[in-house]
């Protein structure tokens, strides 16, 4: 029998026999999708839902928890950072201090226990405005005498771009350790990049996973949006503030807060940078701490996250947090799209009688975020929030404080981005002194801000309504 005969005979077995064929692929496709999410689905919600979806649509269905049901962000961070992202171990006391406060006590254990990391003592923290900050920290890369390691999210190619290169181009021609980290998404925000500007001035600089290749593409979500500076391994900043001109400027476009350390907590971000920089180089960099032991009275720890090892951590503490609030819980931030379980905790402290206020920009610079936020402050208006925007320049700060003895700061905000996507890094701090300087940061926004109630979104017009309930479909993604 030839070839063509035998093609015939089995297209015509296939034509005779294909719903079974069809049939019994679409129950085998469907059945092994149905064991991988129940023995993947945390909620079980989630694992009804998209068992119904694979059975009831076939094909289509199984097609579509392929590709959306299954987190495959927390798999290849792993993959990629080889599960422990910092394995790197910092600066630890004999002894860790311990909160006053015995409610403040137990959330310090429960950070403890989710980080790793012990709570340091003797730290004192400066706060700085954006256009101060960016001074403060050329200056310190200009007295650097050892080490200066750097990373960012945005280093723009800009009057402050070059400003810094010229900083870190002096420091490494007078003999000092330079090392540059940039997020490689973040690096393409210029263009010409800043790249270009720092290897001629031959300063080491590594992009955070940066590839143009399409099968590298699904990695562009895993993104290093960490703030870092440490100098000679003993003095540090940290924060939500970029390298960029849009801060400087007769009427600058945005302006931050950020944070200068001295203390022992600067070895949690020593240890950040060393991890991020071992992953992205394979240089092994000296990360002991050198500085002094006391240098003032704020109790804090780094707070490292991302969707690897540190997976759900910044939401545990989050919750944790707002959990042990008793008076007020201020939230400064740009972006305010948090999930289901962060505003249900948040709607549990203020029926506790919690005072919760969430100050955020009236205008942003990310719309779609904008859209998804303005429909959710309906549901939190209902909750009874405390709701506040603050005029333009647009306020890119971010900034928590609880009982005005708690706060956290550092390069996190309140969206599924920052939650499960980004390396994050924080700074816990509890001290009634420093919380106080936050929250006056906090009265200063408020001087110039309007309400958000409910007379300001019935004046949304219904197109307005439509667009921002679209957009907040997209907040898994924002």
């Amino acid at each position: 029998m030839s070839w063509q005969q035998l093609w015939s005979a089995a297209l015509e077995q296939f034509v005779y026999y294909w719903p079974a064929i069809v049939a019994f692929t679409s129950v085998m496709l469907a059945s092994l999708a149905t064991l991988h999410l129940v023995f993947n689905k945390r909620d079980p919600r989630a694992a009804a839902a998209w068992t119904g979806l694979v059975w009831l649509v076939p094909f289509i269905g199984v097609a579509l928890y392929l590709l959306l049901g299954i987190n495959r962000i927390r798999r290849r961070a792993r993959q990629l950072t080889g599960g422990d992202h910092e394995s790197i171990t910092g600066w630890r006391a004999a002894a860790e201090p311990t909160p006053a406060s015995a409610n403040l006590h137990s959330l310090s254990l429960l950070v403890g226990e989710v980080t790793g990391l012990p709570l340091t003592g003797g730290n004192a923290i400066k706060p700085f405005d954006s256009t101060t900050a960016l001074s403060e920290m050329v200056n310190a890369i200009n007295g650097a005498r050892e080490s200066i390691y750097l990373s960012t999210y945005l280093f723009g190619n800009d009057l402050v771009g070059k400003m810094f290169v010229e900083a870190l181009r002096a420091a490494r021609e007078r003999g000092v350790r330079v090392r540059v980290l940039i997020d490689g998404v973040g690096s393409l925000y210029s263009f010409p990049t800043v790249l270009g500007q720092l290897r001629r001035a031959q300063v080491p600089v590594a992009r955070f996973l940066y590839s143009l290749a399409p099968w590298r593409m699904p990695y562009l979500n895993l993104r290093n949006h960490r703030k870092l500076l440490i100098i000679d391994q003993r003095d540090g900043f940290t924060g939500g503030m970029n390298i960029i001109g849009s801060y400087l400027g007769g009427s600058p476009a945005a302006h931050d807060i950020h944070f200068r350390f001295a203390g022992p907590v600067v070895s949690h971000l020593l240890r950040g940078f060393v991890s991020d920089w071992q992953f992205a180089t394979g240089e092994v960099l000296d990360h002991s701490y050198r500085g002094v032991a006391v240098v003032g009275e704020v109790m804090s720890r780094g707070v490292s996250t991302g969707p690897d090892a540190d997976f759900e951590k910044r939401r545990l503490i989050l919750l944790a947090a707002i959990g042990r609030a008793e008076r007020e819980i201020r939230i400064v931030t740009p972006y305010f799209v948090p999930d289901q379980s962060i505003m249900t905790a948040l709607n549990i402290a203020r029926l506790r009688g919690v005072h919760v206020q969430i100050v955020l920009p009236e205008r942003n610079n990310l719309r779609f975020v904008q859209w998804a936020s303005m429909h959710l402050m309906r549901w939190a208006l209902t909750d009874g929030f405390d709701i506040r925007l603050t005029v333009p320049p647009f306020d890119h700060s971010k900034i928590m404080t609880i009982d005005n003895a708690w706060s956290m700061l550092g390069s996190g905000n309140w969206d599924a981005r920052s939650l499960r996507l980004n390396f994050e890094f924080d700074v816990e701090c509890y001290c009634e002194k420093f919380a106080t300087q936050l929250n006056a940061q906090i009265d200063r926004r408020l001087q110039l801000s309007q309400r958000f109630d409910h007379a300001f979104i019935s004046a949304f017009p219904w197109w307005k309504r439509v667009r921002n309930a679209l957009a907040y479909l997209l907040e898994p993604y924002l």
